[in-house]
Order: structure tokens, then sequence, then C-alpha cells
């Protein structure tokens, strides 16, 4: 076999549907998010409108101090694992900050949110004797994976669909651990889980939850617990997975839960124990941006704004996009060489970046542009958008819907 050969021909075959990657260099601007530059053959300024910082806290005064202040403090790294090198008094501050943020008594940090799902369902579900995991059919990859490395025996039941779930569930002897795992928001369509009514079940089958808040934390409920805290829910969900890298605005990911489940999972989980720690100034800032919206609920008001007024202008403009109730915008184009040329165009001609979104992140026939507003896009920025989106719509003929049918 020639391997570069094989390489290669999977990479054009990519290239010919549309779904072949390509990263954008970009440099952001300090303190002026969405703002940034666009690298390349000509340097470009560009404005963001895909971000996962859904608040622009990776920009925020207090994270950047609290940053700066523990790397002049500590110096760059944590020296390795937590079991290694010992945990920094950053970690410790950040987990009670988590576990407060979700009335929980514990919490536990990872690298990333991936990792975090990825070693927390992987050790829980491949631990408990015969556990046996109902996943929700959207669930993001690094669950999936979890899941799979766990080897417990899994069921997939049809996405929000309490019927199916409780089908499922009822078909399991009583006596069987069970663990139900799903999401509060759903990244790509942005709709919502029905968390209440799966607590109902999983108290009426005596399972465990396992709620995935990655898109939903820092953005609702009064001090940005997610959707969970919103609804007054957090203490009916075993585990809350959340991430630090989305709205607050900096890098990592963790569960909360009780002291013994994080204790086991630290215990037990490779992906904790083997994996260096995140460097003190990642914890600090982190740290700062999760008691900032603990109080403040002015980044999350004004997004809520800028959110309505984005869907009300593309209403306006005929352009299609899926109605939900969270801060996600699909905006739906059908085609997965038409999304990738739109997404360049913007980058290019009008200086609008947002990545397309293309199979296998979504079904073949969804493809999409994915636009995560945020409380610093201004007035300017969304006319510039819709008009851009317009001008894009015209070219590649596609379909506008009439004011009436919305």
């Amino acid at each position: 076999m020639n391997y570069e050969d094989y390489f290669r021909d999977a990479l054009v075959g990519l290239r010919a549907q549309g779904n072949y990657r390509v990263f954008a260099d970009l440099e952001r601007h300090c303190g002026d998010f969405p703002r940034a530059t666009a690298r390349g053959e000509q340097a470009a300024d560009v404005t963001i409108w895909c971000s996962n910082d859904y608040l622009g806290m990776g920009q925020h005064p207090k994270v950047l101090g609290a940053m700066h202040t523990a790397l002049d403090r500590c110096g760059a790294g944590a020296g390795g694992t937590r079991n290694i090198s010992g945990t920094t008094h950053d970690h410790v501050l950040l987990e009670a900050e988590i576990a407060d943020l979700h009335a929980k008594e514990a919490a536990l940090l990872f690298t990333s949110g991936y990792v975090s799902n990825s070693a927390a369902l992987g050790t829980l579900a491949g631990r408990i004797p015969e556990c046996v995991v109902l996943s929700d059919a959207l669930n993001h990859a690094s669950m999936i994976e979890g899941i799979r490395h766990s080897k417990a025996e899994r069921m997939i039941w049809k996405h929000n669909d309490l019927s199916d779930l409780e089908a499922k569930l009822a078909s399991l002897p009583r006596d069987r651990p069970n663990l139900i795992a799903f999401e509060s928001v759903y990244s790509m369509d942005g709709d919502i889980a029905p968390i209440a009514e799966i607590c109902d079940l999983a108290d009426t089958y005596n399972a465990m939850t396992y709620l995935d808040e990655v898109h939903a934390v820092g953005l609702y409920g009064p001090r940005g617990g997610g959707i969970a805290e919103r609804e007054g829910l957090m203490d009916r969900v075993t585990v809350i997975e959340g991430t630090l890298g989305k709205a607050f605005g900096v890098m990592g990911g963790y569960i909360a839960a009780s002291a013994e489940l994080c204790d086991f999972v630290r215990s037990f989980a490779s992906g904790f124990i083997f994996t260096t720690a995140l460097p003190p100034a990642i914890a600090a800032g982190a740290a700062a941006s999760i008691r900032h919206l603990k109080s403040s609920g002015a980044e999350r008001d004004a997004q809520k704004r800028v959110v309505a007024k984005v869907r009300a202008q593309l209403d306006r403009a005929g352009i299609p996009h899926v109605a939900n109730p969270s801060h996600i915008i699909p905006v739906m184009v059908g085609d997965p060489v038409k999304c990738k040329y739109i997404s360049d165009v913007l980058l290019k001609d009008h200086g609008v970046y947002i990545q397309p979104i293309n199979y296998p992140t979504v079904p073949k026939g969804t493809e999409r542009l994915r636009i995560t507003p945020s409380p610093v896009h201004s007035e300017a920025d969304i006319a510039h958008l819709i008009a851009a989106l317009g001008d894009l719509w015209e070219q590649c003929q596609l379909a506008r819907i009439p004011m009436a049918a919305q």
C-alpha cells in the first residue's frame, strides 16, 4: 500500500464533496473583540461572527488582569500532572468557584470540555458494574467517545424524545445501573433539552443523569450556571459538565457533582490522572470570569438583545434560519459547496468570518453558517452582515423566505 497516495486520495475526496476543512489564520485584537486580523497573502481586518467566546469574556479586563497577576506570581506552566507536581492553589480556587456556581459539593477540572466528557463518562460507565448508558442521538463527539471507551452497553434514544427514552428505560431490569447522558443546548440547531422531564424519568427508573452544559454555562441562569440553574434543576442532576473555553472565554473543562463522585473520577480517570494540568494563569483567568458573571447579568442581557436584532434582520431579508430558544443562529444553506463558497467570499470580500458547517458535523443537506452574536457586535456590524449575506444569497441563487411565511 502506498500510504501517501491513500492520504492524498482521501483529501481529494473531501475537497470534491465540499467538506474539506480550512482553518482561517486569524489574530484576535486584544480588548477589541470581535475584531481580528486575517493573515494570508495580504492581511485584512475582519469581524468574527462564529466565535464560541459568546460574551467576549476572553477580552475582559478582569480576566486579563487575573491572568497577568498569576503569570507574574507563578510562572507559565503547572509543572506536570496534579498527581506528580501537586495541585496549584489556583486550581483549588477555580474548583471551588465551579462547585459554588452549580450548587454542588465538589468540582473537578480538566484540560478541555472534550477531555472532561471523555474521561468522566468513560470512567463512570466503565467502572459501574453492568451500567447501561442512554445517550441522546445528537450528543457531542466527546460524549460519544467517552461512552464508547467505557465499553458499557449503550442505547441511543431519539433526540429530545421523552417517549423513546422512557421506552428504553422501561426495557431494562429495574436493578440494573443506568446513566442518561444528554446536553442542555445543542450547538448546531440551538434547541434545548427538556431537563425537568428527563430528571422525572431518571427518578422513576433510578437512573443517574449526566448533563453537558458547555453551550449554556455563563449564558443562562441568574449567575450563569446554565439552563439547569435557570430552571431550578441543578439539584436534580447527578453530574453537570461544562467548559471554561466558551462563554467564560478562557480554556478548560470540568464536572460538578457530589464529593464522592468527583473523587471517584479523580481517582480512576486516566484522562485526568495522566494529563498535564492547566497553567495557573489559565485557572486564575477562568475563576475571575466565573466570579464576574455570577454577579453581572449585563453581558447576558446585551447578548440577548443582539441575538434578537440579528434574527429580526435575517427575517426581513428572507434569509432562512432555524428558530430556536437559544443564542445560536443556524443560517441554512443546504449545499456543501455553496456553504463553503459563501464563507470564503464573506471573509475575502466582506471582512466577515463565519466558518461553514458541513458534513459530518451536520447531516448532508443541512449545511449551514452558524452565527453566534455577542454583546459587542454593533448595529453597524449587524447591518454589514445582513447586506453581505443578502448579496451572496442572490449570487448563489438560494431561496428566500417571505416574511409572511416566517
